[in-house]
């Protein structure tokens, strides 16, 4: 019996094109979701919420959350 993940893939997909849509350079927005998720990975490392969702995913639903904020997006 397979496990439903508790997050729904094409909002996922989304979010990410959302994110990907409001940044001025691709490459970077990648890196910044990459940074991220590699810092929150090894910062709540004891600490694991929700072992369903990798910590790429988590980014991506943080940054796409905090839009409004210039200082994760602007150059």
């Amino acid at each position: 019996m397979q496990k439903r993940p508790a997050f729904d893939s094409s909002h996922i997909m989304y979010r990410a094109e959302e994110l990907m849509s409001h940044a001025s350079n691709r490459y970077r927005i990648t890196v910044q979701v990459a940074n991220r998720a590699k810092r929150r990975r090894y910062e709540e490392f004891d600490n694991i919420d929700d072992p369903m969702m990798k910590p790429t995913i988590r980014a991506i639903i943080e940054m796409s959350d905090e839009i409004s904020q210039d200082d994760i997006i602007s150059d």
